[in-house]
């Protein structure tokens, strides 16, 4: 009789065993992760309607209680240049009481202008109202960290056009737009949409290409390293744009804020763009 005992049997895992285990967790993240990002963005998504809903408010207290619509920029003849030189006084500005910015406002030296020393600490404020979360901000965080940037601009005019007295947009240099002025009707005019960040970028206090764009395009989502290419010439303004996959967020004149398409009419864009072109509206249906 044996009376030596039996070694106990370990249980284990072998390699094989091991490296499948591995693979099917691969397989299961893989295919999680887009779930996970398409969740985030729409979170996003969500976030940036909002803010262009304020926005969208805010203009509409403004001209309820100013009798008009602020002004894209003031402080300087026309046409506007896209440089930091003048005073570039832009719209958002008249909307900081409306945007519960009221101690913002208050520092802020309007005779000195978007660009003085003076405002500094102004300028590089970031309200988060004006920054869409998709928008990689933390490339021009980097870049310049004295200057806040606003993600949203205002439409002062339905094609590519110099920022100037006259433009047929809503918010344009000393403009003074009343609801009544807008006669293709409120839904079917822009006032505030996202828009690209430029390495040239003057910050939400200037009434520049800054926070003023037109509705010719949109445009391409531009490369991650910064933002699109500086403009041609200072005078150049552009069309809008977004990180959101498919198209852009805009505030439009009855209040609502829709998602357009990528794909969008050019006609239906222009006229977006326009208060009272005095056009059959163009058929919306990508819209």
């Amino acid at each position: 009789m044996n009376h030596f005992p039996t070694p106990a049997l370990r249980r284990a895992f072998t390699l094989v065993e091991l490296l499948v285990v591995i693979a099917i967790i691969g397989v299961l993240v893989g295919l999680l992760l887009p779930a996970v990002q398409a969740a985030r963005e729409a979170a996003r998504r969500c976030s940036c309607a909002n803010n262009l809903t304020q926005l969208g408010l805010a203009l509409h207290n403004h001209e309820f209680s100013q009798e008009a619509f602020p002004p894209g920029v003031t402080g300087d003849p026309g046409p506007i240049r896209s440089v930091a030189e003048g005073r570039h006084v832009g719209w958002i500005v008249r909307l900081l009481p409306y945007l519960e910015q009221q101690a913002v406002a208050r520092h802020f030296d309007e005779a000195a202008g978007a660009y003085a020393e003076a405002n500094a600490p102004v300028r590089k404020l970031r309200i988060q109202v004006l920054l869409c979360p998709s928008d990689p901000l933390r490339v021009f965080d980097r870049q310049e960290p004295d200057i806040g940037h606003s993600t949203y601009a205002g439409c002062h005019a339905s094609a590519e056009t110099p920022i100037d007295t006259g433009n047929d947009g809503v918010l344009f240099l000393d403009s003074r737009i009343r609801f009544g002025d807008i006669e293709d009707g409120s839904s079917n005019t822009l006032l505030v949409a996202e828009h690209f960040l430029g390495g040239d970028d003057l910050g939400w206090l200037s009434g520049t290409r800054s926070t003023l764009r037109n509705t010719s395009r949109i445009e391409d989502v531009p490369k991650l390293e910064g933002a699109d290419e500086a403009a041609p010439d200072a005078l150049f303004v552009g069309g809008l744009g977004s990180y959101h996959p498919g198209g852009i967020q805009v505030s439009l004149a009855d209040g609502a804020t829709r998602f357009i398409s990528r794909t969008v009419s050019p006609d239906v864009l222009r006229q977006l763009g326009a208060r009272a072109d005095g056009e059959l509206p163009a058929d919306n249906g990508e819209r």
